[in-house]
């Protein structure tokens, strides 16, 4: 690769890495830029090396907020095992569901966020204090179980249903939600690399290399999010699911 393209895939992996770590929907930066450099490149393999860079931003992402935010170690166990599991039992049922079945469903889904957190202006601004019961442990095992099946079968706006589902019904804030939804994402990112790792479709150096600047990206992202709060947070939070939206929309215009 000439220094032009390095430096282009390291500028995409940095933006990547500090919007994901806020709120997610990393990959909507990541995956087209590894498209426009590298035309050529088979999907999946396009997929594959998006995920090896990505696990190590999510990963330090989820070590940075664990440093400044109150986290409870039975909640991030049920979440990881949760996500895990299904993530790669959606993976296995890939080929037996067309992703074109699921952009309706995923489109409506978006949308009913958006509205929900744009009329519900105090949505996500106030942290409960939660307390983990077992009625909380339940509620976060059959989200990360729905949400990590989902990113194991399709993907796009992972991040931003693990942030609604944990503040609609965990109660907690966008800042907590989003520390939380960074350790479903690790383990969704980690079931998926072990079934494109195996078969080749990850390209191992361009991955690493992209990986280096995720992590310095989700640093700067996570030091913004705790900096600005959940106000700030939620903002970038309704653009992101606002861009899926048309993304989603267009490719089923597109067909």
């Amino acid at each position: 690769m000439d220094v032009l393209t390095v430096i282009t895939l390291i500028g995409f992996a940095f933006t990547a890495g500090a919007v994901d770590a806020a709120v997610g929907g990393g990959g909507l930066i990541q995956i087209p830029g590894l498209m426009s450099t590298f035309p050529q490149m088979q999907p999946a393999t396009v997929i594959g090396t998006n995920k090896l860079s990505s696990i190590f931003g999510t990963a330090s992402a989820a070590y940075t907020f664990s440093k400044k935010v109150k986290l409870q170690w039975a909640l991030l166990s049920v979440i990881a095992i949760c996500a895990l599991i299904s993530a790669f039992a959606g993976a296995a049922c890939l080929s037996l569901i067309p992703q074109s079945v699921l952009r309706p469903l995923v489109f409506v889904l978006l949308i009913v966020i958006a509205v929900y957190t744009f009329i519900k202006k105090d949505f996500g601004q106030t942290d409960n204090q939660l307390e983990v019961s077992k009625k909380v442990l339940i509620y976060a095992a059959i989200g990360s179980l729905i949400i990590g099946f989902y990113d194991g079968l399709f993907g796009p706006g992972t991040g931003s249903f693990f942030i609604f589902f944990f503040i609609r019904f965990l109660g907690v804030d966008f800042v907590h939600a989003s520390a939380l939804s960074k350790i479903g994402n690790f383990m969704t990112n980690f079931a998926a690399l072990s079934f494109f790792i195996p078969t080749g479709h990850a390209l191992i150096g361009i991955g690493l290399m992209m990986a280096t600047a995720n992590i310095i990206g989700s640093v700067v992202g996570v030091k913004v999010a705790l900096k600005y709060g959940s106000g700030f947070v939620r903002k970038i939070f309704l653009g992101l699911v606002s861009v899926l939206i048309v993304r989603i929309g267009y490719q089923m215009i597109k067909g």
